[in-house]
């Protein structure tokens, strides 16, 4: 991708502050985008407030249930970031609240600094190079990359943490449906009457068992919870608050290196998952508009920016576990270098390079119109 007209440096909010600067100044006209958050903030999805009532109930398999802690959502909330400053915010966006799979996109990270790190020497190598716990022994998985992991092209099979690959096999989520607030649903078989395993690399699917089965794999790569990495290499650095959470299941305690530790959720579709505020995310969202710069440190390397951004070639609106609007799946008004980290329930993290915004909301039921709405709002 071209690495034009992306702002690499800039305001950075320190911990526990961010700067806010009037609308105008930045570009947009006042009463336009004071209109679209009054929009964002009506536009509330249509979920129960207990999440709990949102979970799957053991129907397609007795594990198929909440493994591990949801909690209570709250009303709809976001920011609007330009230049670095709040120009815009609506609800509560100090509210802690579950992510779903926009999880998946700080696994992705984590997987990028591995590969600076020299953990992973190529993102094309097979997992099995790396990890022997069983996971990857088969001769189907065996052949896996990190690469088809992180683009959800693995076709891993197995059972992991009490729930078989198979239970999310046939699950539909994309952009047909446009950014639809609920990207969780899809018709999701039984072990019995799953669709046949393809080889790695030649399927697309959107499937949490997979998920769980990376953040595992780069636990056990790191030697120590992803949590810890996270906080260390990313959320502190970036003066992240302290009330992020990253929960696993009841069923994902491993053993490492002789002591038991839970290996973390990739979503929310069983419970857990990162439970984060609004601010906290847009920071992560300017990390990664800045290409991996935080003021002076490299925080992600630039080239995974990139690579993290680069389409799947068999699924062009995905990259590593980042969505991409090249095709217009994201957003109608903004650049097609956009991209976005997407969750259940309209929780969405926009990034638009071109235009030097970050777009957070949370509990949106079209955040595509949302979205549209305030950049829309632009003059300059």
């Amino acid at each position: 991708m071209s690495t034009s007209s992306e702002p690499a440096i800039g305001y950075i909010p320190p911990k526990g502050e961010w700067e806010r600067r009037e609308p105008g100044a930045l570009g947009f006209d006042p009463a336009a985008l004071a209109d679209a958050l009054k929009f964002a903030e009506a536009t509330e999805i249509n979920w129960p407030v207990d999440l709990h009532d949102r979970a799957p109930k053991g129907v397609a398999h007795p594990n198929d249930r909440v493994l591990g802690p949801l909690k209570k959502r709250s009303t709809p909330a976001g920011l609007v970031i330009r230049g670095g400053y709040i120009v815009g915010e609506y609800g509560e966006p100090s509210s802690v609240e579950v992510t779903f799979s926009a999880t998946k996109s700080y696994i992705a990270t984590l997987a990028g600094q591995a590969v600076e790190n020299g953990l992973i020497r190529n993102a094309g190598d097979r997992v099995a190079e790396y990890i022997d716990d069983g996971g990857f022994s088969s001769d189907h998985n065996a052949k896996i990359t990190w690469e088809q992991c992180l683009q959800q092209t693995s076709e891993w099979e197995g059972e992991l943490f009490g729930l078989p690959d198979s239970i999310d096999r046939g699950r539909v989520v994309g952009s047909d449906a446009g950014m639809a607030g609920d990207i969780s649903t899809g018709v999701v078989h039984d072990s019995n009457s799953a669709r046949e395993l393809q080889e790695p690399g030649t399927y697309w699917e959107y499937n949490d068992v997979r998920m769980n089965r990376v953040a595992l794999s780069l636990l056990r790569l790191y030697g120590e919870t992803l949590p810890a990495v996270l906080k260390r290499n990313v959320m502190d650095p970036i003066g992240a608050s302290d009330t992020w959470e990253w929960h696993g299941y009841e069923t994902s305690m491993v053993d490492l290196n002789g002591k038991r530790v839970e290996s973390v959720a990739g979503g929310a579709h069983w419970g857990g998952g990162i439970w984060i505020n609004t601010f906290d995310h847009a920071r992560y969202g300017l990390l990664c508009l800045r290409r991996g710069h935080w003021g002076d440190q490299q925080i992600i390397p630039e080239s995974w920016i990139y690579a993290m951004t680069e389409p799947c070639t068999i699924k062009p609106e995905y990259g590593y576990m980042w969505w991409l609007n090249h095709e217009g799946s994201l957003s109608d008004v903004g650049s097609t270098r956009s991209f976005a980290a997407r969750g259940a329930g309209g929780n969405v993290v926009f990034i638009d390079p071109e235009r030097d915004i970050v777009i957070v909301v949370r509990w949106c039921d079209d955040p595509k119109v949302v979205v549209d709405r305030i950049l829309g709002a632009l003059t300059a």
